[in-house]
């Protein structure tokens, strides 16, 4: 079916919703998590007994969506399975833009009835050019307008990311960490069995939207790989893509089939696929968090030479290992650098081949320093180091001093800036957040560990040096 790009536009940015089926045993969890929504809302519901309630949650309630008086941009479906074909054929009558199927119980059980519902919903949606989402997902995430998965959610601010998720669940874990970790969404979709409205539609569509910089995946399968590597390629042409594959191995392959009734393909062809249309692949929650922070604060990587300063001497040699191990380089700075590091360094306390161990007195001079390192022609990369010390906090005048050591770097210099924020005092963890608050509104990106850093620059590099090997 093609997708209608202007009925997607409306099941994002809804003026009006309707929660079907919304139950007492589930909590009216999808009606509560709809609260934050800043148009109208709508229960249908045929249950007596779930009346009150519903009106005690503030929302109307009609027998049938038909019966609602607005036209509705989004409903929300939460119907034993069973019923869930008189609900579509309700939603094709009251031209509804596009309704998430919360519902499951289809092909991921692999079993003929639930095969025979799907294939039923299939052939009535398609007939009528109708945009299911799912079924057995949780559907849209858009905290601008107040579209929640969950409730525990955030609404009211928006941010630059795009993600796609046949996982509900980590649909909604990923809005969660990247949100602490200063990466908002503008829209995100857990799309479940994508029966109808698939992957490559939902990566299409985030593809021309304009308020959306970068764009995450977590994927089992994809049904059409033709479609779905032929839009890849053409949307990682225009902004960054980052995707994290379940069921990578035999055993994961197996899970994904009972999940989201996805078959998985072969890794080799897989890698081989992505890696031709200009994507980046990850493995983990945390890498596919730190790949996008990095790709969206970060001007564009250069080479993979980097320069650490700013941590004791055991943490740079840790460092080093974490970052060689990477594919990263770590070099000698110019004779020239040296010899002006050496005009304040001391012979005890200190080291500053690279990394710049800062230990002693020399951190008085740290601003000095990084001036140094970000004007060395061998350097590409700028890593900076701060840490709490077991029962220490930062004062106000430790977090000012950092701030303006950083946001001097940066004015001084084009080169790529990060920093490395360890927390080893679990009381400081304020601190750090507000550190990394102020840093990433700087446009410098945080991160919590050496190899979080490392895995996201090399990720980044990678996808620039794809970009220009593209464009020539």
């Amino acid at each position: 079916m093609k997708v209608d790009f202007d009925k997607l536009h409306r099941a994002f940015n809804p003026q009006v919703v309707a929660v079907v089926g919304d139950s007492k045993s589930n909590n009216f969890n999808w009606l509560k998590a709809q609260k934050s929504f800043k148009g109208k809302l709508y229960s249908v519901h045929v249950n007596p007994n779930s009346f009150e309630d519903i009106k005690a949650l503030g929302i109307e309630n009609y027998p049938s969506l038909v019966d609602i008086p607005d036209p509705v941009d989004l409903a929300i479906v939460a119907v034993p399975r069973n019923a869930t074909p008189g609900v579509l054929e309700d939603c094709i009558r009251k031209d509804v833009a596009g309704a998430h199927f919360f519902s499951a119980g289809f092909s991921e059980t692999n079993a003929e009835e639930g095969l025979a519902l799907e294939r039923r919903l299939v052939k009535k949606a398609e007939k009528a050019g109708f945009h299911l989402i799912g079924p057995n997902c949780m559907g849209l995430f858009n905290p601008k307008v107040g579209i929640r998965q969950s409730e525990e959610q955030y609404t009211g601010v928006s941010g630059p990311l795009g993600f796609i998720s046949q996982s509900g669940s980590i649909a909604i874990g990923f809005s969660l960490d990247a949100h602490t970790q200063g990466l908002d969404i503008n829209k995100s979709v857990s799309f479940g069995n994508g029966i109808v409205v698939d992957s490559p539609d939902f990566l299409e569509y985030f593809g021309q939207d304009p308020e959306i910089k970068a764009i995450g995946l977590y994927l089992e399968g994809v049904k059409d790989g033709r479609r779905f590597i032929s839009v890849l390629k053409e949307v990682a042409a225009q902004k960054p893509v980052v995707i994290w594959k379940g069921g990578r191995t035999e055993e994961g392959g197996r899970a994904t089939a009972s999940h989201t009734g996805s078959l998985s393909s072969s890794r080799i062809v897989w890698d081989a696929a992505i890696n031709q249309c200009g994507a980046i692949q990850v493995i983990s929650l945390e890498e596919l968090i730190d790949t996008l922070k990095a790709l969206l604060f970060l001007p564009p990587i250069q080479g993979n030479r980097v320069a650490i300063a700013g941590g004791p001497g055991g943490h740079s040699v840790t460092a080093t290992d974490i970052f060689a191990e990477t594919g990263l380089n770590l070099p000698l700075l110019t004779q020239e650098s040296y010899d002006e590091l050496e005009t304040f360094f001391g012979p005890v306390g200190g080291s500053y081949r690279n990394p710049i161990d800062s230990a002693g007195p020399v951190r008085r001079d740290m601003k000095r320093v990084m001036a140094i390192v970000a004007r060395d022609p061998h350097i590409d990369n700028l890593v900076y180091f701060v840490s709490t010390k077991p029962g220490w906090h930062f004062t106000p005048e430790q977090m000012k001093g950092a701030k303006d050591l950083l946001d001097s770097v940066k004015k001084k210099s084009s080169k790529p800036l990060m920093v490395v924020s360890m927390l080893y005092n679990p009381d400081a963890e304020k601190e750090i957040k507000d550190i990394r608050s102020n840093l990433q509104g700087m446009g410098i990106p945080v991160f919590l560990s050496f190899e979080r850093c490392a895995l996201a620059l090399r990720n980044a590099f990678q996808y620039y040096n794809q970009v220009r090997r593209r464009t020539g």
